[in-house]
């Protein structure tokens, strides 16, 4: 008879075929809430049907429960990495995917989660976040484009209008939005001209071409007498050709400075790279050129210098109103340099500073690795043996006064203080046990048992915890494990005596059951057919119908022995 939560379970599934997924939610719910033991395949449907309804931090949440409660099963791992990806998380989510495949590489699920994520990362990566642009797009993402507006008078008094300049910097960002702003700010077509350098005469009274009225500009200059009744108002000065085409000179100079470097730089040259990117950078102030010095000192070791130099390159990038992706370039750059000095901390602030100008996967991921390493360090360097002695003998004094919360804290310190030693494991498992919180407890043993394969206490109270769940044929497996490695047997009454009540346990009558219905029961259990369809079996149980003296020979066997005392737990055998 299926119990209160398989049914809920099972509703649950039906609602989700129909695509009902807040009563498949409710559903799954009911089925926790009833579930005699946490059930990470109902926190899985449920997270399933979160991500369903694109509540992807909910179905987070559920699958992090389901992989709390069974570590070592894939699709809470792709419940997961399917719950970030949703969230935009591409870096976590592709952890996640790589650790299901850890588990079961050949994971269909996974390696296509797997492929799907990748293939995001890479789109992220090349995205330029622009719509087409009508060829406007090379125009107004000129990395000279403020200065030469600022050059310009016919445009110079423009950029004391904030929002004139907010204007610009969205076209910037929607270069195809140029036609649209034209039709009403005339002046975009005054720093089209400029850009583009030829000159337009504006219209007298052109809408919105007037300066703002809270920029005061500079005193006109008074019309020359003359003997006309009316004043000509005098026309801007031209610009200098000869001005431009010097300017013009000095960039080409600068490029074939910047071509030099990179062909030293890439002959790792790297002193000769930078002087030629020193000299870029007096010719023509393009903060491209600072960058590739900062990038040439990083690879000649001189880090002190690249961070100087990155420095440099933000404080002038602000002042010439850079592209935001250059900037964050130089950030990322610091961040690095910080991460190979060995300071985590601002390698951390700075890779957080990059992320805030522009959001790139591979700066994402150095974040990520740095901070992962950093907590590792944090944690070696908060390992202290005698501390951690300190901290058992506090757990053990709390354990025997009864203060298990206590207890279970003291014992976190000490695992903290020894993350190796497995005594620390195994008491807070106790502890857990004693707090009824068994999952935690099965979880601890493991851990104790990773640290100390033969650290016998750490299998007895793991199985001692599933016994209390009634998981009887996993305490039964367990005890078989702690056999094997109590190779002095220092342990066998306590190890046989667990095993005997587990068996008994396994095989009882259930609540509400007769016993046809247990002997039924135990007829299809599959361990149970597995011994009597063993043809070694089939011969030791024939032998003791004619003699039953010949079991006890038999019995010296101790896997012989195991399934002859299944046998007479299941009441299969029976003994006087």
């Amino acid at each position: 008879m299926a119990s209160e939560a398989d049914q809920y379970k099972a509703k649950g599934n039906e609602f989700f075929a129909k695509k009902q997924y807040d009563e498949a939610i409710a559903a799954f719910t009911k089925a926790i809430e009833v579930s005699p033991t946490p059930n990470h395949i109902l926190y899985s449907n449920r997270s399933g049907s979160f991500a369903s309804k694109k509540d992807f931090d909910s179905a987070l949440k559920d699958a992090n429960e389901c992989i709390k409660i069974s570590p070592t099963w894939v699709k809470g791992y792709t419940r997961k990495a399917a719950a970030l990806h949703g969230q935009g998380d591409l870096v976590d989510a592709r952890d996640a995917y790589e650790e299901a495949l850890k588990l079961d590489p050949s994971n269909a699920q996974a390696q296509s989660g797997l492929k799907s994520v990748d293939e995001a990362i890479k789109a992220e990566a090349s995205q330029d976040g622009t719509t087409p642009d009508m060829g406007l797009g090379g125009m107004f993402n000129d990395q000279n484009m403020w200065a030469k507006l600022a050059a310009s008078p016919k445009t110079s008094s423009y950029l004391a209008d904030r929002a004139f300049v907010e204007k610009l910097k969205r076209i910037q960002q929607n270069p195809a939005a140029a036609s649209q702003e034209m039709m009403s700010d005339p002046r975009i077509m005054q720093v089209m001209a400029v850009l583009l350098g030829i000159d337009i005469t504006m219209p007298n009274g052109a809408p919105n071409s007037e300066e703002p009225k809270d920029s005061p500009m500079p005193d006109a200059p008074k019309p020359a007498a003359s003997s006309s009744s009316s004043s000509k108002v005098e026309e801007p000065v031209e610009e200098e050709p000869q001005e431009e085409d010097d300017e013009a000179k000095k960039k080409a100079q600068a490029e074939e400075e910047k071509a030099k470097g990179n062909k030293e730089y890439k002959s790792r040259n790297f002193d000769a790279a930078i002087e030629h990117y020193q000299k870029a950078w007096e010719l023509h102030q393009d903060v491209t050129y600072l960058n590739n010095l900062a990038a040439a000192e990083f690879e000649k070791g001189d880090l002190e210098g690249c961070i100087e130099t990155c420095e440099k390159a933000i404080e002038e990038g602000r002042a010439l109103r850079t592209d935001y992706k250059i900037i964050a370039k130089s950030f990322g750059r610091v961040g690095t340099a910080y991460h190979k000095l060995g300071n985590l901390d601002k390698s951390i602030e700075y890779y957080n500073r990059s992320l805030t100008e522009h959001r790139t996967p591979d700066v994402l991921a150095k974040l990520r690795a740095v901070e992962k390493e950093k907590k590792q360090k944090d944690i070696e360097t908060y390992i202290d043996p005698e501390k951690a002695e300190q901290a058992r003998e506090e757990g053990n004094a709390l354990f025997k006064a009864a203060d298990w919360p206590g207890a279970v804290k003291a014992y976190t310190e000490m695992i903290k203080r020894a993350p190796n030693d497995a005594r620390g494991y195994s008491n807070r498992a106790a502890a857990y046990i004693k707090l009824l919180s068994f999952p935690e407890a099965v979880k601890d043993c493991d851990m104790a048992i990773e640290k100390d394969p033969n650290f016998i206490r750490a299998y007895i109270r793991k199985a001692n915890a599933y016994f209390t769940m009634r998981e009887y044929t996993k305490c039964i497996d367990t005890l078989n494990e702690a056999s094997e490695r109590d190779t002095k047997h220092e342990n066998y009454s306590e190890i046989e005596s667990l095993r005997a009540k587990a068996l008994s346990a396994r095989f009882q009558a259930q609540e509400g059951e007769t016993e046809e219905q247990t002997m039924e029961r135990i007829s299809k259990d599959p361990e149970v057919i597995a011994i009597l369809q063993d043809p070694v079996m089939q011969s030791i149980l024939g032998q003791a119908r004619e003699n039953p003296a010949a079991l006890n020979d038999h019995m010296k066997n101790p896997e012989v022995r195991k399934k002859i005392q299944l046998l007479v737990a299941a009441g299969i055998i029976r003994t006087r």
